[in-house]
């Protein structure tokens, strides 16, 4: 019956006017007329500006999201509304308010977001990715390990690490995506490679050669994009412990590294466990506390399971006890489900791009009900039919 009902109310742009927020809800409840933010340096971003949207310029869009940042379905409602707006919520803001007064002399601080299922915490990690990229950070971000651990592209044994097995095209991938984040970056600071890196007799990047140099070989020569991978999170430990840049790493799907097995398979059809792909081993390196100038900021996930998907959100149960001893000591942030003014902040948002119209009252109190303020099942609930 409800689902009858909210099908019958959410009509997609059409000749039907919209009923405006303030009049579909209960007069005792605070409402705030104003859902944007004009701040668009994340930097700046503080408490005033929880729960209104703040829209991240196109230029830095391309440059920092183009291979990946945004879940597949927010990046189906940034085309259809043509803007990349992000709430600005609780824990991106308390991370941001550590990182503006951390020392990072010291060594890196670990952070790890967790929460159920579909409560936005790829949607922070993306706010923390746009931070990073203002404050000029070298970014070392993983969209998505189960990418790599379910539906890697193809695999490959390894010749420097034996009984493991290389992802020569997904680290090829990561790398083209690292190369787009930082380029600019990366030539402003003209940092160069700290010693000689021999692939074959004939193929070397020599010491003082420049980075780019390093990462081109990986991404033209995919042979070679998982020790060139390795090579290069050496380099942004080292330098960064010298104080030549600064380093921020982002993972989504961090516990897919400790999950008993993967979807990759031997020759001889046997699944391998994380620790024997070459990929993993440069991530848990530069995730550890043995380097400074720089901040981990991870995300522990359900769906990043390949199966046995484990009941209890929290870090101690996703991570395992390697996964939990590796990054021991860590500050959990936890990502809850909308708040009240969050929720009404959404939904005027919608409302606003014309997204959901309505004719009846009460409309927001259906979806608020139907959704549990569930930030992806209330994304699902206002999709196209």
């Amino acid at each position: 019956m409800f689902l009858r009902r909210i099908a019958s109310a959410l009509i997609r742009p059409s000749s039907c006017p919209k009923v405006s927020l303030s009049t579909a809800t209960s007069p005792q409840q605070t409402q705030r007329d104003d859902f944007r933010t004009g701040e668009t340096n994340p930097a700046l971003h503080s408490k005033s500006h929880l729960s209104r949207f703040y829209t991240i310029p196109a230029d830095v869009r391309k440059q920092v999201f183009s291979y990946g940042g945004f879940p597949k379905t927010f990046e189906k409602q940034i085309k259809t509304f043509n803007e990349s707006c992000l709430m600005v919520r609780e824990p991106a803001v308390e991370l941001i308010n550590y990182m503006n007064g951390a020392d990072y002399s010291k060594p890196a601080n670990r952070f790890v977001l967790y929460g159920k299922d579909g409560v936005g915490k790829s949607i922070v990690l993306a706010h923390l990715l746009h931070y990073g990229y203002n404050q000029e950070f070298v970014l070392v971000h993983v969209p998505w390990v189960p990418n790599w651990m379910k539906r890697a592209k193809e695999t490959a044994n390894s010749t420097t690490h034996e009984g493991c097995l290389d992802l020569p095209l997904d680290g090829a991938a990561w790398l083209i995506h690292f190369k787009n984040q930082n380029s600019k970056l990366l030539a402003k600071l003209d940092l160069k490679v700290s010693r000689d890196y021999v692939w074959t007799k004939r193929e070397t990047t020599p010491a003082g050669a420049p980075m780019l140099e390093l990462i081109d070989h990986g991404i033209n020569r995919a042979k070679f994009s998982c020790d060139a991978i390795a090579a290069l999170l050496g380099e942004l430990k080292q330098q960064s412990t010298q104080g030549k840049l600064k380093t921020m790493v982002i993972i989504d799907g961090f516990n897919a590294f400790f999950h008993p097995q993967t979807r990759i398979t031997t020759e001889n059809k046997v699944r391998v466990t994380p620790d024997k792909v070459t990929l993993t081993k440069p991530f848990l390196d530069i995730t550890r506390p043995d380097w400074s100038n720089g901040v981990c900021i991870l995300a522990v996930d359900r769906m990043a399971l390949t199966e046995d998907r484990m009941e209890s959100e929290l870090p101690m149960y996703q991570l395992r006890r390697e996964g939990f001893e590796h990054l021991d000591p860590f500050v959990p942030i936890r990502v809850d489900n909308y708040s009240e003014e969050e929720y009404y902040s959404c939904v005027q948002y919608y409302l606003n791009r014309k997204w959901i119209q309505t004719t009846e009252q009460g409309f927001d109190k259906e979806l608020e009900f139907l959704s549990g303020r569930n930030p992806f099942k209330l994304m699902e609930l206002c999709a196209s039919l």
